[in-house]
């Protein structure tokens, strides 16, 4: 029998946990000691899930098939992501109540309680999926405003997860959140320059492309010339505006929610920090931050994040 049709999987420890360990390669802390066990276990089970998605999407599942097989479908169709997509939005639903019992794969099994407890939708879930669904058909951006609207499906459901898992929501937190996010998924792409034009996309939209006269064999050369340094320059400016959005979020919340959320911004605001140390030169790798350099952009965003009540 085919797992769904009465036999579900058993779960592989050592094979969710190697999902759950990219965490540590991010670049902000994803769930900090610091805070209640409550929070950290939530913040677990989402980025387990977001990380499944996005390696769905990407197409970086562990070889031999065992994620098609734990949400129903034949290993070999671990290469068909529209399929894998498919199929985990099934198992989505399964989380939220489905009607074909509960979630196959180990990871939505461990997001059912969170969802549960903490009363979340799946508008968030849904939309981080949608995003890869694009990255399947759409390589290219045209505009910023393109791009903006692809980080509101990728990026800012997982702000806005934050603050449902913390019970901090409101309508001015969530706007100032999109903003810190799509910074964030801002500095993932002008990190990951090289690495996504090996995949075959480009997330620098066209438009600046052409203003600073760069063409995309330019991005594929083993290092940067002055026309890609400019426009990395400038989308790196772009970012650190929106992140000036985070201490005014920062400043809006208490206790270790603010340490988090400082953590995210001082995470965002040290990669800027590295790509302009790298003189604007992403494209031999990504540049990444020191431990000391997130620790003194952390500390800067509490010391100048407001105080309220």
């Amino acid at each position: 029998m085919t797992p769904g049709h009465g036999i579900r999987p058993l779960a592989d420890p050592v094979h969710v946990s190697a999902t759950l360990d990219k965490a540590a390669a991010e670049n902000f802390p994803v769930a900090p000691v610091f805070l209640p066990r409550a929070w950290r276990d939530g913040l677990k089970a989402v980025y387990g899930y977001a990380r499944l998605v996005d390696d769905i999407g990407d197409g970086d599942l562990a070889p031999g098939g065992h994620d098609a097989v734990l949400l129903g479908l034949d290993p070999a169709a671990v290469d068909d992501r529209p399929a894998m997509l498919d199929a985990l939005e099934a198992d989505l639903h399964r989380v939220f109540g489905g009607t074909d019992g509960p979630p196959r794969h180990p990871l939505l099994q461990s997001l059912q309680p969170v969802v549960r407890a903490h009363d979340l939708t799946p508008e968030p879930f849904l939309g981080l999926i949608e995003a890869n669904r694009q990255d399947q058909r759409v390589a290219r951006y045209e505009t910023y405003a393109d791009l903006v609207g692809y980080c509101e499906l990728s990026a800012n459901p997982v702000g806005r997860l934050v603050l449902s898992l913390t019970g901090t929501s409101t309508p001015e937190r969530i706007r100032r959140s999109d903003a810190v996010c799509t910074a964030l998924q801002i500095v993932e792409h002008i990190q990951d320059v090289a690495e996504d034009l090996g995949r075959d996309r480009i997330y620098l939209p066209a438009e600046d492309l052409r203003r600073f006269h760069v063409t995309e064999s330019e991005l594929a050369a083993p290092s940067a010339g002055a026309s890609v340094r400019s426009l990395i320059a400038f989308e790196t400016e772009r970012a650190r505006e929106l992140l000036d959005e985070g201490p005014l979020l920062v400043g809006s919340v208490h206790g270790r929610l603010r340490l988090l959320l400082a953590g995210f911004v001082g995470g965002g605001r040290a990669a800027l920090r590295a790509v302009t140390a790298a003189g604007f030169d992403v494209l031999p790798g990504p540049p990444k931050p020191t431990r000391s350099g997130l620790l003194r952009e952390v500390a800067t965003v509490l010391r100048t994040a407001p105080r309220k009540g």
